[in-house]
């Protein structure tokens, strides 16, 4: 095009060019002579439009389909008609290229996000945020409402939040590494790693306190409540009711055996009437106040370090024997934060640190207010007449390794997938030899998330506490009916602030095994501005919408 319109340039401006050839003409017509640069521009302005004319006809060409053979085509030959081709779709294989993620899950993302809406307004919680992995690969992840309601900046997939006790699975994974390489004994005295917490008595008898008996809230350390009297009769009633819910059962199932055990049906029958007799005359629980209404949780002092946190609650009394009672307790992280110092011969959160470069949770920080942190939240909750507020400032050293990281939800993702993955990859070895080995050994991860005796899971009572992990374990009891699903998770509350992380491992087989890789398995982290806003059983239900599209997948 550049050479063609150089060609008609140099001709219309040459004395020969075209108006110069065509002056007798001008002259016998009696026109009037217009001068050379006149003619000059008008040359100029014809190769400018014989220029873009060809240009324009051909982008046109290969812009439409070509016209039928019968109408002229002024750019090229008539194109060769063609017979139209069948469509046909090709078989599914291995090589076959998938769905994008989030279309091929795009039923279980929409009815999800509408549940997280429903939960969300329920509670009045101004900011949610939600991630979901499967098998591995993050598939959809989504915030609502809001983070800073006063600067109307709305919740993200990279909003930093509160995560609460899922901080104390992450300072299990702290534990592991020191157990797994012979640092630490889980099962000698504490006083072993930190003399400065003092031995212990119960009922005038000598007990030990022990790193595993921490780890899974056995060790009789009191949690926010202070006042031994009121968690012992509440832990009693608990008992109670436990019993009573028992009996019903026994007798229920009493009656489904029929006549022979009429007799049997009528002294459980009056017992449970005798119990309950006993119940309303002298055994209605002291009313205990909740975390929310504890003073240490507000605290607003600065701990240089965890031995320094010690003074909140060494020299308590134990509220149970050891190992005899469950008794849900932050503090006893507090003094495993002190212990992973003195195995490791670091501080706490510089040995966290190093954990979490190693997972690739790179936005996952101790809770500090002076360091600017990017996409951090502000935390909420009602005050006395149901308006929506700041919560006030609190300081967190004390507690960090039982809830004081700040986290994303991606980073929670990347957390579970590596447990996950620690989980399965013992089964795939022997099928994949070429697999690498997990961040913590299959051994260490099947200890980890076995159930413990003697303990609650507080957000799903079909379940145990493990360690540091509450654990729900396969059942069937009735065919066609409820299948309870394996799955572990932790939850958390803190000021401000409510979260989830759960994990449910696909039901393998044999050809799962040979075929597929580790993990698999879905994962659901949720973490919210909102105090006091249970989210396991939306975490278990977000799960199970997710692992059903994926049964459905050929």
């Amino acid at each position: 095009m550049y050479r063609l319109l150089s060609a008609v340039t140099a001709r219309a401006a040459t004395p020969g060019g075209w108006g110069c050839g065509r002056r007798g003409a001008h002259q016998r017509a009696g026109l009037p002579q217009l001068g050379a640069g006149w003619v000059g521009g008008l040359g100029l302005g014809l190769g400018l439009g014989l220029a873009l004319g060809v240009k324009l006809a051909g982008t046109l060409r290969s812009a439409v389909p070509a016209p039928p053979p019968s109408d002229p085509d002024p750019v090229g030959p008539p194109a060769e008609p063609q017979a139209p081709k069948e469509q046909r779709l090709a078989a599914w294989s291995p090589q076959t290229p998938e769905l994008p993620r989030s279309r091929r899950f795009a039923r279980a993302i929409d009815s999800s996000r509408d549940l997280l809406h429903r939960i969300k307004d329920e509670v009045g919680a101004p900011g949610v945020v939600i991630g979901v992995s499967v098998d591995g690969k993050e598939v959809w992840s989504e915030g609502l409402g809001y983070a800073d309601v006063e600067n109307r900046v709305p919740c993200k997939p990279e909003t930093v939040m509160r995560i609460a006790s899922i901080s104390k699975s992450l300072t299990m994974v702290a534990l592991a590494k020191l157990w797994e390489a012979g640092k630490l004994d889980l099962d000698v005295p504490v006083q072993h790693y930190v003399p400065e917490f003092p031995e212990k008595e119960y009922e005038g008898e000598k007990v030990s306190v022990t790193t595993r008996l921490l780890i899974s809230h056995l060790s009789g350390i009191r949690h926010y409540e202070k006042d031994m009297k009121k968690v012992k009769e509440e832990k009693a009633y608990k008992a109670l009711k436990m019993k009573e819910t028992m009996e019903s059962d026994q007798e229920k199932e009493l009656k489904e055996k029929g006549g022979k055990s009429n007799e049997r049906n009528d002294l459980a029958k009056a017992k449970v009437e005798q119990d309950n007799e006993a119940r309303g005359r002298n055994s209605k629980p002291v009313k205990k106040k909740n975390d929310f209404e504890q003073g240490e949780l507000y605290l607003k002092e600065k701990f240089e370090n965890s031995i320094e946190s010690l003074r909140l609650f060494k020299n308590d009394p134990l509220f149970f024997k050891p190992g005899s009672q469950f008794l849900y307790s932050t503090f006893g992280y507090s003094l495993l934060a002190a212990i992973v110092e003195r195995a490791s011969g670091y501080k706490y959160v510089d040995y966290m640190q190093k954990i979490f470069h190693d997972l690739d949770m790179l936005t996952t920080v101790q809770e500090e207010n002076e360091p600017v942190i990017y996409n951090r939240a502000r935390f909420y909750v009602y005050n006395k007449k149901k308006r929506l507020v700041n919560t006030p400032y609190v300081d967190n050293s004390y507690k960090w390794a039982g809830g004081g990281f700040l986290s994303t939800v991606g980073d929670l993702l990347k957390f579970g997938n590596a447990m996950l993955y620690g989980y399965q990859v013992g089964l795939f070895k022997n099928s994949n030899e070429n697999l690498l080995p997990g961040y913590l050994k299959p051994e260490t991860m099947v200890m980890i998330w076995t159930p413990v005796p003697n303990t609650e899971m507080s957000w799903d009572k079909e379940g145990k506490y493990a360690m540091a992990w509450g654990v729900v374990e396969k059942k069937q009891t009735y065919g066609s009916c409820r299948k309870q699903r394996h799955y572990a998770s932790h939850t958390g509350g803190a000021v401000g602030a409510s979260s989830v992380l759960l994990i449910l491992p696909e039901e393998l087989d044999a050809e799962s095994i040979n075929k597929k890789v580790p993990p698999r398995g879905i994962v659901v982290s949720i973490i919210c501005n909102m105090q006091s806003v249970g989210l396991n059983s939306t975490a278990l239900k977000i799960a199970l919408e997710f692992d059903k599209d994926r049964s459905d997948l050929p």
